[in-house]
C-alpha cells in the first residue's frame, strides 16, 4: 500500500475517530474501534449529488475519510476500516452481501460490502485457531459492536437483537437478522476490493439506484442518532424523535458542520439521471 493519504496514516486515521494506536488486536480493540468509527464518520452519498466520483481504492478512501473528513456509503467506509484494521494487525476478509428488500427478497451480489474479522481467542491461540466476527461500519443503523459469525442464538447490540443464520440458500451463506427483520445475506467467500467496482458503479450512477435518487448523511451518537437528508434534520435521542425542515441553504451546510464535521462549499442537489450504458464488455474474440 502506497502511502497516498501520509506516511502516519494510520495514527492520523485514530486521531480522525478519537482513539489511540492499540496495544493487541483482540476483540475489546475491535469493539472500540467500532464504536468509534460509527460516531465519527457518517454514512452518507454526498460525492454522488456532488459530482464527486468514487474510486475504489483504498488509499482514496483513507484520504476521503481522514484528510477529507467525510464519510462515505458501506464500499467506501468498510473499505477504508478495513485498510485501518489490516495495519493494525487484524485478519481482515471483506464479503459481498445482497440486502434483503421489503418484499422479503435479497438484492443482486455486492450490493453491500461487509467485514469477517478472524480473532485469535486468546493470546497463546495458533494460526488456525480463530473466531470469525462479523464487523460492518457501513450499513447506516446497524449492530454498535462486532457479531459473533459462527454463533446461531440471539446476539444484543445497543442496535438491537441480532440473530446470524445458515442461509436456506445454501453455499455457505449466512442471513443477517435484527429484531427478527432480515438485514443482509453475507457470501462465504472473501473479495477483493475491485470486485465491487462494477456495483459500486452502478449504484452511483443508475437512476434505479436509491442512492440516487435521495441524499443522506447519518451517523451515531451516544444518546441516538442524527440524519439529514436533503433539508429535512432528523434528531434521535433514546425514544424521543424530533424532525424539521432547514429554511435555506445556509442552514443547511450549518447542519452538515455541526452535527457531522463536513464542511461543504456548496448544498449537495438531487438531480434527475439519464439511464446510463452499461461497462463496456470485452471482445471475447479478443481474450
Amino acid at each position: 500500500m502506497d502511502s497516498a493519504a501520509g506516511p502516519d496514516w494510520v495514527d492520523d486515521y485514530l486521531a480522525r475517530i478519537g482513539t489511540v494506536r492499540p496495544t493487541s488486536p483482540d476483540l475489546r480493540t475491535l469493539r472500540d474501534l467500532q464504536r468509534a468509527h460509527l460516531r465519527t464518520v457518517p454514512f452518507e452519498n454526498l460525492s454522488i449529488h456532488l459530482g464527486e466520483p468514487i474510486v475504489l481504492d483504498e488509499m482514496a478512501l483513507v484520504t476521503k475519510v481522514v484528510r477529507n473528513r467525510r464519510g462515505g456509503f458501506c464500499y467506501e467506509l468498510n473499505g477504508a476500516f478495513a485498510a485501518l484494521l489490516t495495519a493494525l494487525g487484524f485478519q481482515v476478509s471483506r464479503l459481498s452481501a445482497r440486502v434483503f428488500g421489503d418484499d422479503g427478497q435479497p438484492s443482486p451480489p455486492f450490493d453491500h460490502m461487509a467485514l469477517r474479522v478472524d480473532l485469535a481467542p486468546w493470546p497463546e491461540a495458533q494460526a488456525n485457531q480463530t473466531e470469525p466476527w462479523l464487523v460492518d461500519v457501513g450499513f447506516g443503523r446497524f449492530a454498535e459492536q462486532p457479531l459473533r459469525m459462527d454463533f446461531r442464538g440471539d446476539q444484543p447490540d445497543p442496535g438491537g437483537m441480532f440473530r446470524i443464520a445458515d442461509s436456506p440458500s445454501g453455499h455457505g451463506d449466512l442471513d443477517v437478522f435484527c429484531d427478527g427483520r432480515p438485514e443482509y445475506r453475507m457470501e462465504s467467500r472473501a473479495c477483493s476490493l475491485s470486485d465491487f467496482v462494477p456495483t459500486c458503479w452502478w449504484q452511483q450512477t443508475s437512476p434505479s439506484s436509491h442512492f440516487t435518487q435521495s441524499l443522506t448523511c447519518s451517523i451515531l451518537t451516544k444518546p441516538g442518532r442524527v440524519t439529514l437528508s436533503g433539508d429535512r434534520l432528523i434528531v434521535t435521542e433514546g425514544n424521543e424523535r424530533s424532525e424539521h425542515t432547514l429554511a435555506d441553504d445556509a442552514e443547511i451546510l450549518a447542519a452538515y458542520r455541526q452535527y457531522f464535521g463536513i464542511t461543504l462549499d456548496r448544498v449537495p442537489v438531487v438531480c434527475q439521471l439519464p439511464e446510463l450504458a452499461s461497462p463496456p464488455i470485452a471482445d471475447p474474440s479478443l481474450t
